[in-house]
């Protein structure tokens, strides 16, 4: 059992860790058979690590015992080969300090900690909410910053604040879509934290800028080409991502916009390593915006280089 005040086990934030959807059945039902497979899929395609209940999988529509569940089966199928890293996120604080409690119980390595559904304030409000959730567990932990979805900005100053206040606290998703905040965030951290892309069409400036991890959505549909690009940019080896990436780039485009997830599982859909299916409010694409991703696939895939 994981108990907090113990030295934080050490984790590696540095490479491609997928946001992983959530997989359905033709009932909408959690489809545990196939999230194992994906899993391993990702892990065997060089994949550091996987997260699962983020935004990209519909965490805010999966109930407690369907987290739980899913976080075993994700353990089970590549625990032991990669860590796995879910995203704690809830209505209240208490409800989000339980469940990092119990990922740490079953076995997971570290945590994304969101700020919480639906209420969003000031920073002494949510500095409140993610320091407890923080100082829950000694897991390694990620702060998840994204203000278009969250209406919570972490800014440079406030991160700081959380690094010096919390020493589990190792990384940061940086989602505000701004790469100086990269910048900004290696002036006052150094290496203290490790900063991760949480936006997919700025993943080669963000690695440019210092940021060392991608928490990457494509790559539920394109792991190897996500995994290439990013080593490619780590490696500095900018004329080769370049090409890559200009080739990529309209894909990485569907993982910003409201129905991100939408455009994500029909890619999987599509590269037959998954189905299109989403939990309602979301609907299926149609009209005249699914035929501009149906456009966009089908111009990537005949030029598919990997």
């Amino acid at each position: 059992m994981n108990t907090p005040g113990s030295p934080a086990p050490a984790m590696n934030w540095r490479g491609v860790l997928p946001a992983i959807t959530t997989p359905f059945t033709s009932s909408l039902e959690v489809d545990h058979d196939f999230l194992a497979t994906h899993t391993r899929q990702l892990a065997n395609a060089g994949c550091i690590g996987i997260v699962p209940l983020g935004s990209l999988g519909e965490g805010a529509t999966l109930h407690y015992d369907e987290k739980i569940a899913i976080l075993k089966t994700c353990i089970a199928s590549v625990g032991e080969q990669v860590p796995v890293v879910p995203g704690i996120a809830s209505l209240s604080t208490a409800e989000a300090c339980q469940l990092a409690r119990d990922a740490a119980d079953l076995g997971c390595q570290g945590l994304m900690v969101l700020p919480p559904y639906v209420y969003s304030t000031d920073w002494r409000e949510m500095r409140a909410h993610v320091a407890a959730v923080i100082e829950t567990t000694n897991l390694s932990c990620m702060l998840y910053n994204n203000p278009p979805a969250y209406q919570t900005d972490f800014l440079p100053e406030h991160i700081a604040t959380l690094a010096a206040a919390h020493s589990n606290l190792h990384a940061v998703k940086e989602s505000s879509g701004d790469i100086r905040r990269v910048t900004e965030i290696r002036r006052r951290c150094g290496d203290r934290l490790d900063i991760l892309v949480g936006i997919d069409d700025i993943i080669v400036e963000g690695v440019a800028a210092g940021a060392v991890g991608w928490i990457a959505g494509l790559v539920n549909a394109f792991p190897r080409e996500s995994v290439r690009l990013f080593e490619l940019a780590r490696d500095a080896k900018w004329q080769e991502a370049q090409e890559l990436y200009e080739w990529f780039l309209p894909l990485l485009r569907f993982d910003t916009g409201p129905r991100f997830v939408q455009k994500i599982k029909l890619a999987q859909e599509r590269l037959q390593i998954g189905n299109a299916r989403v939990r309602p409010p979301r609907l299926p694409l149609a009209g005249a915006e699914l035929a501009e991703v149906e456009q966009t696939l089908a111009a990537a895939l005949e030029r598919r280089a990997l």
